[in-house]
C-alpha cells in the first residue's frame, strides 16, 4: 500500500517546485543560522576551558558545526533538484543521487535531535567538570610565578567579577586554601608563624577572600579578612550579617550560564529540524511525482506522489533484506576458500 499518496498535475508540480526552492534556501540560511551558534557556543566553552576538568560538553557545539555546514550543502543540493525538476532532459541525472540525499538529510534531523538530547542530558557531566576545574583553579589562584600556573589568579578574578560569583560552592571555600603566595608572606611576622604552625599541612590560611569576591552593590565596604572574628569589625555579627561578599558559588553561575546557553538552543534547533523535514518530505513528493510523470511519457499530465512506494512495515523488512544481503555479500565463505585451495593445489599437483 502506498504511503500518502497524492495526485499531482502540471500546475500543482511547478508550484510545488517552487515553493521548495524557496524553503530549501531558507533552510540553507538555517544551516548557517545552527553553524553560528555551534561557533559561539564552543567558544564560551574554550573561554573558561581552565576551570573545566574535560571536554565531554564541547560534543554539543561539534555536533552543531558539523550539522550546520552539511545542512547548507544538502539545501542548496535540494535547490539545484528543483530548479532541473520540471526539465525532462536534466532532472534524470539526480535520480542517484538523491537516493543518498534523503539518508544524508535523515541523519542530520536524527543528529539535531541528539543535540537537543544532549544538551540535557550532559548537565551533569558538566557541573561535575566544572566542580574539579573550579577546585583546582582556586588551589592554584597564588601560584602566579609558576610556569603554566602564572594566569590562574588573572582568570579566578576576572571570572568571579563577570560572573558575580565566589568560590566553588560558596565564599567559604577559601578559607580552605592558602591562596596568598609565599614570595608574599613575612615570615619573620608572628601571625605569618601562628598560622603556618597552627596548620597539620603548613600552609597559611585565612578566614578571608580575594578583592574580586566583593560585591559592589553592597552598602558596606568591603570586609575581605577575619570575615569570622566579630571582634574585629564594628558593628558586625558573622552569622546573621549580610556579607558584602558574592553569596553564589561559581560553579553554580557557570552552570546555569551554560545550560542557560543550550537550553536557549532547543526551540531554535527545533525549527529548524521541523523546516529540515519539509524539505525532505516535500523533495520526495516532487521526485515521486515527476518520475511518475516520465514513466508516463507525458511530462504535462498528472501523475501520482507519495512518500514511501509500499508501508512502511513492508518497506522496513525489504531494507531489512538488502541490508542482509549486502553484509553476507561482504563475508568471506571459508568452505569455498578451503574449496577453492583444494582446487589450486590439485591443479599444481602433476600426479594427479
Amino acid at each position: 500500500m502506498v504511503l500518502l499518496k497524492m495526485q499531482f498535475t502540471q500546475q500543482k508540480r511547478v508550484r510545488l517546485a517552487q515553493g521548495l526552492w524557496l524553503l530549501s534556501w531558507v533552510a540553507v540560511m538555517c544551516g548557517a543560522f545552527i553553524f553560528c551558534l555551534g561557533v559561539y557556543l564552543k567558544t564560551e566553552l574554550l573561554r573558561r576551558a581552565e576551570v573545566m576538568d574535560n571536554t565531554e560538553i564541547h560534543v554539543v557545539p561539534n555536533i552543531l558545526m558539523m550539522v550546520g555546514l552539511a545542512s547548507m550543502g544538502t539545501n542548496w543540493v535540494a535547490s539545484r533538484v528543483c530548479q532541473d525538476s520540471l526539465d525532462a532532459s536534466r532532472f534524470p541525472r539526480w535520480k542517484v543521487l538523491l537516493l543518498a540525499w534523503f539518508v544524508v538529510a535523515a541523519l542530520l534531523c536524527c543528529l539535531l535531535v541528539t543535540v537537543v538530547v544532549l544538551s540535557y542530558a550532559l548537565q551533569g557531566s558538566l557541573e561535575e567538570s566544572l566542580k574539579v576545574g573550579l577546585r583546582n583553579g582556586i588551589r592554584f589562584y597564588k601560584d602566579t610565578d609558576v610556569p603554566g600556573r602564572c594566569f590562574q589568579k588573572e582568570t579566578i578574578d576576572r571570572l568571579q567579577l563577570e560572573f558575580r560569583c565566589c568560590g566553588n560552592n560558596n565564599f567559604r571555600d577559601w578559607f580552605e586554601v592558602q591562596w596568598v603566595s609565599n614570595r608574599y608572606l613575612d615570615f619573620t611576622s608572628k601571625d605569618v608563624k601562628d598560622r603556618i604552625r597552627s596548620n597539620v599541612d603548613g600552609r597559611f590560611l585565612l578566614d578571608g577572600v580575594p578583592f574580586s569576591c566583593c560585591n559592589p552593590a553592597s552598602p558596606r565596604p568591603c570586609l575581605q579578612y577575619h570575615l569570622t572574628d566579630n571582634s574585629a569589625h564594628y558593628n558586625y555579627e558573622f552569622q546573621s550579617e549580610e556579607l558584602n561578599l558574592y553569596n553564589r558559588g561559581c560553579r553554580q553561575a557557570l552552570v546555569d550560564y551554560y545550560m542557560g546557553l543550550m537550553n536557549s538552543t532547543g526551540p531554535g534547533v527545533l525549527s529548524v529540524i521541523l523546516i529540515q523535514m519539509s524539505v525532505l518530505l516535500s523533495l520526495r513528493y516532487l521526485q515521486t511525482a515527476v518520475e511518475g510523470a516520465m514513466a508516463l511519457e507525458d511530462p504535462e499530465g498528472d501523475s501520482e506522489g507519495y512518500i514511501l512506494e509500499k508501508g512502511v512495515k513492508e518497506t522496513f523488512e525489504e531494507v531489512k533484506a538488502n541490508v542482509l544481503t549486502m553484509l553476507k555479500f561482504g563475508q568471506v565463505d571459508p568452505t569455498g576458500t578451503e574449496e577453492d585451495a583444494d582446487a589450486d593445489n590439485t591443479e599444481k599437483d602433476p600426479a594427479s
